[in-house]
């Protein structure tokens, strides 16, 4: 996230667009957080604070380097997945039009089945 401090945007446009890809970069860290268990702004901010390769390991709940802990992605994983989205995103601007579906709003109990039905991850403490 630091690397976009030094993008100087040349309209509000641009500004927007960093704005977008800041809250991208760091959206995945939000949620692997609180699914968790933990507040995903805090780890966000800290994790940002941080030098070097330091992050938040979910499993232990520890702030540690995550190249050591063998935890991070790739840079060509991260960079596939940016320039996908990216690419994504330009698709959308050459549109004319675009057909979306009105998101409504689950069912408890459907929302509570498809959570049991999905079992949980192998390996991590306290999952099945």
């Amino acid at each position: 996230l630091s690397a976009l401090d030094g993008i100087k945007a040349d309209n509000d446009d641009e500004t927007i667009g960093i704005q977008i890809v800041r809250d991208a970069l760091s959206a995945p860290c939000y949620h692997i957080a609180e699914n968790a268990g933990v507040q995903g702004d805090a780890v966000v901010k800290k994790v940002a604070a941080a030098k070097g390769n330091e992050g938040y390991n979910a499993l232990t709940g520890v702030y540690e380097d995550l190249v050591k802990g063998m935890i991070i992605d790739p840079k060509k994983v991260t960079r596939s997945a940016l320039e996908n989205a990216a690419s994504v995103a330009s698709m959308f601007l050459t549109l004319e039009a675009a057909i979306a579906e009105i998101p409504k709003d689950p069912d408890p109990a459907e929302a509570a089945a498809a959570a049991a039905a999905m079992g949980g991850m192998g390996g991590m403490g306290g999952m099945m």
